[in-house]
């Protein structure tokens, strides 16, 4: 049987946008992936916990609203929410590795966290488990500007493609979109109505009066 090919895109979510759909879109068709779960934080470790929702039941319910209407797998995989405390990509990949052996895992990211990969909990142990799908941001060194710097965790490990295997950095297609969740919590926190966020979140966002 063929095994699962699945790409987890992880973060925040607070709120999800449009650039994060994008990405998994993007990873469906570059990747071939069968799947895109969505892993939000419980705490991360480089952030403040999220402001009024530090449980993450919020941003779930949100994510779930974005998710609903796409035209390709994924779900909301809530485990860094109910294990609590700082998440961690390392845990979180060695939790799914024992919980369903035989998938292939690669974890979809933004250029812009390239150069503190090496930093990140077990990073060597990350490259076991799973490969890097690496999408370009604005003002970050990528594939197709010259020849990006990477860090020395990273050298010789690009490939044109995916084979399955753990330990590799694919380069995504960009997504085309310039969109933070910091920036879009400040245009709410406004009392704007900012692009980039899909309709039906932004109804969940309106009802439940969040970001006021």
């Amino acid at each position: 049987m063929k095994p699962m090919r699945i790409g987890l895109l992880g973060g925040t979510f607070n709120p999800p946008h449009y650039g994060h759909l994008k990405l998994a879109e993007i990873a469906m068709d570059a990747l071939g992936l069968d799947e895109v779960r969505f892993i939000p934080t419980a705490t991360p470790p480089h952030k403040p916990v999220p402001a009024g929702d530090p449980e993450g039941a919020a941003r779930r319910r949100m994510l779930e609203e974005a998710l609903s209407g796409l035209p390709f797998p994924s779900k909301v995989e809530s485990l860094e929410l109910d294990r609590g405390g700082t998440s961690f990509t390392v845990e979180t990949l060695e939790t799914l590795a024992v919980r369903e052996p035989g998938c292939q895992w690669i974890f979809l990211m933004g250029s812009d966290q390239l150069a503190g990969f090496p930093g990140w909990r077990r990073a060597g142990r990350i490259l076991e488990l799973a490969s890097l799908a690496v999408a370009p941001r604005p003002g970050y060194p990528s594939a197709g500007c010259g020849d990006p710097v990477l860090p020395e965790l990273l050298l010789n490990r690009v490939r044109p493609r995916w084979s399955g295997s753990p330990g590799e950095l694919i380069w995504l297609p960009g997504t085309g979109l310039d969109l933070s969740s910091s920036s879009l919590r400040d245009d709410l926190g406004l009392g704007h109505l900012p692009k980039g966020i899909p309709p039906q979140v932004m109804a969940a966002i309106l009802r439940e009066k969040q970001y006021r």
